[in-house]
C-alpha cells in the first residue's frame, strides 16, 4: 500500500500512523471473515496475511493462495512456504534456498513446523489481510509458480508433481 506524509514527519509519527492503519484494516476485515478458520485470533490473521504478502505478489491470486494455506493448516498439513524459510535463514540468506535450507529448523521454517510461525514475517497490505481472512474455498492443497510467475494449482500431490515435471523444466 501506498502512504503519504508530510516532509519532515518524524519515524515515530509515521511508524504510529502505519500501525494504527494495520490494526484499523485488520479489525475491518475480522469483522467480515469467513467462518471456520483455523485461526485462534486477529495475531494469527495477521501472520498468515504476511506469508500470502511474501508468497505471491499477485493481487488476483492472494485469495487463492490463502485459501490454499487455509486448506493446509485444516488438515493438518505443514504450510511448506518458501519466504517462511528465507525470514528464518536471517542474513544467512544468499538469494538461494537448497534442500538443507529447507530441513533446516527454525522457529519460522514452515517445512519444519507445524501450523503458523510465531510473529509476521513482514508487513502485510489490506489485500493481503482480506484475503487471509475471505480465501478462496476450492480444493487446491497445492500451488507453484513457473517461470512466467504463472501459478498452477493441483488437488493431490501427483498432479502437483506433473506441474513442476510440466512447468519447472
Amino acid at each position: 500500500d501506498t502512504y503519504f506524509f508530510a516532509k519532515g514527519e518524524t519515524d515515530r509519527k509515521i511508524l504510529t500512523d502505519l500501525y494504527q492503519r494495520q490494526i484499523k484494516a485488520l479489525d475491518e476485515a475480522w469483522a467480515k471473515r469467513a467462518t471456520d478458520l483455523p485461526y485462534q485470533n486477529k495475531y494469527d490473521a495477521l501472520i498468515m496475511a504476511s506469508i500470502i504478502e511474501k508468497e505471491t505478489s499477485v493481487d488476483r491470486e492472494l485469495e487463492q493462495v490463502s485459501g490454499v494455506f487455509v486448506r493446509r493448516l485444516k488438515i493438518g498439513m505443514r504450510l511448506q512456504t518458501d519466504p517462511t524459510v528465507i525470514y528464518g535463514m536471517g542474513d544467512s540468506y544468499n538469494g538461494n534456498i537448497t534442500r538443507k535450507d529447507l530441513r533446516t529448523p527454525t522457529p519460522y521454517n514452515t517445512y519444519t513446523i507445524s501450523g503458523l510461525p510465531p510473529t509476521p514475517i513482514g508487513s502485510p497490505g489490506m489485500a493481503a489481510i482480506r484475503a487471509a481472512l475471505e480465501p478462496i474455498d476450492s480444493a487446491y492443497v497445492f500451488y507453484l509458480h513457473d517461470a512466467d510467475g504463472i501459478v498452477h494449482y493441483a488437488v493431490t500431490h501427483n498432479e502437483h508433481v506433473n506441474n513442476k515435471n510440466k512447468y519447472l523444466k
